[in-house]
This record gives structure tokens, C-alpha cells and sequence, in this order.
């Protein structure tokens, strides 16, 4: 059993940033890919970036290419998404979740874990 708590999310000004933190409980965090993803009200879960857990590989959606930053420290159980040049369509609830030994990104589907999400708020 893996759970993950999500910290950092706010309220920011278009072209701001925000570094988002999820923290995992039990010792096998190195074990698993860990993704962020996001769901605006009226929208679909779509998938932001995810690290893998065997090389560290780095996976980002369009929408967040050139913007985020993935990262993971396995010293402190911690995945990090740092977000630069944000803007309001960036408002959203952003959830950490954990696959494990998974070798893909952006399936939802293939994660088994979900954090309760941190709310990110884009002010134009």
C-alpha cells in the first residue's frame, strides 16, 4: 500500500510558477513510475508529466512542454512538478499518482495509486 499526499498547489498569477510536492509513504517508492495529472471542472483527467522508475526517464504533455519540470528523490520518498509560465488554463486539480514498475507514461489506468490532489488556481 502506497499513499501519496500532495502539497504546494495555490493561487498564482498568469506567467507565475508553482512547484508541486507528493510525498509517498512505504519503502518501495523507487519501484514505481510516478505521474502528475490534472482534471478542470467540466473536463477530462489528462495526463501532465511522469518519471520512470528504473532510469528516471522523463515524459511531459504537450500542454507542458517547455513549462514543467519532473523530478523525483527516492532519498525522501518525493516526486516534485515545478511549473513556470503559468497561465489560466493551467487552473486545475493536480493529482500525483504511482505505477508500479510501470514502463509508459500518460495511462491512467496503469497507476495504482492516486494522492487527493492539490488545487492550482491561474489568475489571468
Amino acid at each position: 500500500q502506497v499513499q501519496l499526499v500532495e502539497s504546494g498547489g495555490g493561487l498564482v498569477q498568469a506567467g507565475g510558477s508553482l512547484r508541486l510536492s507528493c510525498a509517498a509513504s512505504g519503502r518501495t517508492f523507487s519501484s514505481y513510475t510516478m505521474g502528475w495529472f490534472r482534471q478542470a471542472p467540466g473536463k477530462e483527467r489528462e495526463f501532465v508529466a511522469a518519471i520512470s522508475w528504473n532510469d528516471y526517464t522523463t515524459y511531459y504533455a504537450d500542454s507542458g512542454k517547455g513549462r514543467a519540470t519532473i523530478s523525483r528523490d527516492n532519498t525522501k520518498n518525493t516526486v516534485y512538478l515545478q511549473m513556470n509560465s503559468l497561465k489560466p488554463e493551467d487552473t486545475a486539480e493536480y493529482y500525483c499518482a504511482a505505477a508500479w514498475h510501470y514502463t509508459g507514461s500518460g495511462q491512467w489506468a496503469k497507476y495504482d495509486y492516486w494522492g487527493q490532489g492539490t488545487q492550482v488556481t491561474v489568475s489571468s
